[in-house]
């Protein structure tokens, strides 16, 4: 997506599973960077489950504070079950945007939420694991975006080598 720039912030994330797989969502959805706060991923990052090794493409950095690296133009957007938020459905992703995410266990610090321009939550009953509500977040971003990309070329290339399945002609 052009002249779009997009950070993933995870606050303390403590499954290297989940990391994985934010990681993943990333790369699938073409995010520019991951940023994460805390230890507890550092010391577990040996078990990887990146599978689509988008570590490789995309920046998985360790940092003190997500908002302390925040430009004039980009927006933080905070995504937790926290009251008072905008349903993600009802909410206009901006270009420039570092979506900060809770921990597994645990939710946004409210000094956080305060420099937030915006507080999305997803409407679920029940709260999402870390990764899900990454991937949901991105698919609603990439949804609402006016230079959506879809048809078979873009399948062609996203699938994996092994499905060659195609959908036949129905009468």
């Amino acid at each position: 997506m052009k002249n779009e720039h997009v950070v993933i912030g995870l606050t303390d994330p403590k499954s290297p599973s989940n990391v994985g797989a934010v990681m993943r969502a990333a790369g699938c959805y073409q995010a520019n960077e991951v940023r994460y706060t805390g230890v507890r991923y550092a010391r577990a990052a040996k078990f990887h489950t990146d599978t689509k090794d988008a570590s490789s493409k995309i920046p998985l950095t360790g940092v003190e504070s997500l908002v302390a690296s925040v430009t004039s133009e980009q927006k933080i957007v905070c995504v937790d079950l926290v009251e008072g938020a905008i349903a993600l459905p009802d909410f206009q992703h901006p270009d420039n945007a570092l979506y900060i995410f809770g921990p597994e266990d645990g939710t946004i610090a409210q000094e956080v939420i305060d420099k937030a321009d915006a507080v999305v939550y997803v409407p679920t009953v029940g709260c999402m694991n870390l990764a899900a509500s990454v991937n949901v977040l991105l698919y609603d971003r990439l949804a609402k975006s006016s230079e959506l990309e879809k048809g078979d070329d873009l399948i062609k290339s996203s699938r994996d080598t092994n499905n060659k399945v195609k959908v036949k002609a129905r009468d």
